[in-house]
């Protein structure tokens, strides 16, 4: 999310005109992340009410025909009352524009602002806050009308790992090739079916939760949004939230917390309980497969510093060492 597209006082006073929001006071660009343009917008209406917007205008990793879907999400979400941002309409109703800019035409949105700060060292009180959101947002998209395939599921994790090649993969670490290969035969025999399904959010991180104490009062990020499996979503949450960053530290009380918090609000069934574990390594696997990718192909001079793999390849050793089986059966899930 770091400003890639340059806009001038004019050029950004007629963006925000356009959405009749109120008068633009103040605009500063938000340096965070990588892959879009952002901006924490401010305005006042005749009132002198102060506002606060997020403005994104897309770069070229996001489609733009994907945008009635990510968009419509939010909206569809923050009317049923889940901590989420609502979508800013313009005059004619449309929930993103074009701009014109000397790069060609580009998508942007504004996006209402929420309250909070993003944790890095979450609590348990925390945890079972977001595993009851998770399933909030899980509820109230069930009459969502919109659908998107999940463009990293396990074929994409396939084809990334194979392009990464065996020496690739080596070379991250000696032991990772061996890895793959084992978790991809495994998962590409053993992946669920028959399980329930819907728009999941498919990357909650805790950077993209915003938290007042253990209230979470936004979900945030919502472009890896798709239809794929629930119980998959709890998993790639629990994978996020319930170790260190590097992956060397379980930790159980977040990992009680979290799944306590989701069941409380929606339950999992019999046979989703019984999946956990193949979708907690495919969980892993996907971040590992994706930051392999990254690890391996990002540019020495980009502007982002690629991810450590091996923090998710620690994660899938631990959930596939049937030492740890009593975190998914028995134990928490009792």
């Amino acid at each position: 999310m770091a400003v890639y597209t340059r806009l001038g006082a004019e050029e950004m006073d007629g963006i925000i005109a356009a959405f009749d929001v109120g008068t633009l006071t103040s605009a500063k660009g938000i340096a965070e992340g990588v892959s879009n343009s952002n901006w924490l917008i401010e305005t006042q209406d005749t009132g002198g009410t102060s506002r606060r917007f997020i403005l994104t205008i897309y770069e070229s990793r996001t489609e733009v025909a994907e945008l009635p879907f990510f968009l419509g999400l939010l909206d569809h979400l923050a009317a049923a009352g889940a901590p989420v941002p609502r979508t800013m309409h313009d005059g004619t109703g449309a929930s993103h524009r074009l701009h014109r800019t000397p790069q060609g035409d580009k998508a942007l949105a504004l996006i209402e602002f929420l309250p909070g700060v993003s944790v890095s060292e979450p609590t348990p009180g925390q945890a079972r806050a977001v595993g009851g959101a998770l399933a909030q947002i899980h509820l109230a998209a069930a009459d969502f009308p919109g659908t998107r395939a999940n463009s990293l599921a396990l074929p994409q994790w396939q084809q990334l790992l194979n392009d990464c090649g065996r020496e690739g993969l080596e070379s991250i670490d000696p032991d990772l090739a061996r890895l793959v290969e084992r978790e991809l035969a495994l998962l590409a025999a053993n992946w669920p079916a028959g399980l329930p399904s819907g728009v999941i959010h498919a990357d909650l991180f805790p950077d993209n939760v915003l938290m007042l104490g253990d209230t979470v009062t936004g979900l945030i990020d919502f472009y890896f949004a798709c239809t794929d499996l629930l119980a998959y979503d709890v998993m790639v949450t629990h994978a996020a939230w319930c170790f260190t960053p590097d992956g060397t530290q379980f930790l159980p009380e977040l990992s009680q917390a979290l799944i306590e918090g989701y069941c409380a609000v929606r339950p999992l069934g019999d046979a989703e309980r019984a999946a956990l574990p193949v979708l907690a390594r495919g969980a892993a696997l996907r971040f590992l497969a994706t930051r392999a990718y990254d690890w391996l192909n990002t540019p020495a001079d980009a502007l982002v510093t690629p991810k450590d793999p091996m923090a998710f390849a620690r994660r899938l050793e631990f959930y596939a060492d049937p030492a740890n089986a009593g975190v998914f059966a028995g134990g928490i899930l009792a």
